[in-house]
């Protein structure tokens, strides 16, 4: 079986490297050769060991029969989906790690592939190195899905951990990634929940059968989260994290949502630190299922999108398949119930009981308090009421 590589960035280098230095490996369980034939990039590379493989225009792969998987690791949803498009119309099945194409593209390109008998795998578009889609595509597919969330930021992860184990400010926490290269220059998408938006798009499609806009996802980043919130956190024994999550209640209702969330310590997603991920698939029969581990990276990505490669070779693909939910939105987020953290000031402490409800102080903690069970509208309206007597919302996080 050949294989292009289309990209020779961080992933396409590690997944190179993983096709040739563990050849042995996939022969024996294929019984079959998978060589690279070729790579694509507009960049020379002319110290590269794979100097010889790389080509500038994609129709030579296009046109190459001998071609089998085409693996994108381009980014983005531009000239990604043109060649991957291409790449299946051509009969080619197409392997990828791009959260961003498939979030926008998938139920299209998933259609080609199936009218024309291959495959378009993308294992690697979540949680890295971490099998988190495989499970609901195959494992856990007789289960019935009630919820899957996750921390599925590395860059948020690493800052927030830095503020509970450093004290650090958001600012600071934010600079030190960017200095150890876990944060972008322009570190948006990752800080403002729109990475993990995707993710979690991926994961609920999967998990409940139908591809949600990301424009439909109510989503939040962390950059309001203070330090004052990373000691109230620890003194009612939870952590913050970023998360993406896809609820499906017994009554049909589905929620979708990123934002950050005060998890309790005895959790296991509380306790995940640094840049790692993780992710929780519950399931009627099975329970929770955990999987952890590096959410980003060449090699552990790379291991992610040779898995696909390693699974067509072997002919054992479970394909993953959903419905573009047009009319299937999520439920009104508004009738989502959860308790809140606050801290809010300026107005009369009597005010607070009254609107709230039947409020729990934060001990030490100066005008923090945590609401009793709201739904979404009623905490929108306890905020306008609260505005109303003069008060303010300093901070406020959601508690899982």
């Amino acid at each position: 079986m050949n294989v292009a590589l289309l990209g020779f960035g961080t992933v396409g280098s590690g997944v190179a490297d993983m096709l040739t230095q563990n050849k042995d490996v996939l022969y024996a369980r294929a019984e079959a050769p998978v060589e690279l034939k070729y790579i694509l990039d507009i960049r020379d590379f002319p110290n590269s060991p794979y100097e010889k493989l790389f080509v500038k225009d994609f129709s030579v792969i296009e046109a190459d029969p001998s071609v089998d998987v085409v693996v994108e690791v381009i980014g983005g949803a531009t000239k990604a989906y043109e060649f991957t498009k291409r790449a299946l119309l051509a009969g080619k099945s197409v392997v990828s790690s791009n959260k961003e194409l498939v979030a926008t593209h998938g139920t299209e390109l998933l259609a080609i592939a199936k009218e024309k008998g291959v495959y378009y795998l993308f294992e690697a578009a979540v949680g890295g190195g971490i099998p988190a889609l495989s499970p609901l595509v195959d494992d856990l597919s007789h289960n019935r899905i009630s919820e899957v969330s996750g921390i599925l930021n590395g860059t948020t992860n690493y800052i927030l951990t830095q503020m509970f184990t450093q004290g650090a400010p958001f600012s600071a926490a934010l600079a030190e990634a960017q200095a150890k290269g876990y944060a972008e220059k322009d570190p948006t998408a990752d800080i403002e929940g729109i990475d993990v938006c995707r993710k979690i798009a991926i994961l609920a499609a999967l998990a409940f059968g139908a591809m949600v806009p990301a424009a439909a996802i109510h989503t939040e980043g962390i950059t309001a989260i203070r330090k004052e919130d990373v000691a109230a956190a620890e003194k009612i024994g939870c952590s913050i994290k970023l998360l993406g999550r896809a609820i499906k209640e017994n009554d049909g209702d589905l929620y979708i949502m990123v934002a950050p969330f005060l998890i309790p310590k005895s959790l296991p997603l509380a306790e995940i630190s640094g840049v790692y991920n993780g992710v929780l698939i519950r399931g009627n029969f099975v329970g929770d299922v955990m999987l952890y581990g590096r959410g980003a990276g060449s090699y552990p990505t790379a291991s992610a999108v040779v898995a696909d490669v390693d699974h067509i070779a072997r002919g054992t693909v479970a394909r993953p398949a959903w419905t573009d939910a047009k009319e299937g939105t999520p439920s009104d987020f508004s009738s989502f119930f959860c308790r809140h953290y606050v801290v809010a000031e300026g107005a009369e402490q009597s005010a607070i009981g009254i609107i709230f409800g039947e409020i729990e102080p934060i001990s030490g903690e100066e005008n923090a308090f945590l609401t009793p069970m709201l739904s979404e509208s009623n905490w929108e309206s306890c905020k306008e009421r609260f505005a109303a007597c003069g008060g303010r919302i300093v901070s406020h996080i959601r508690l899982y």
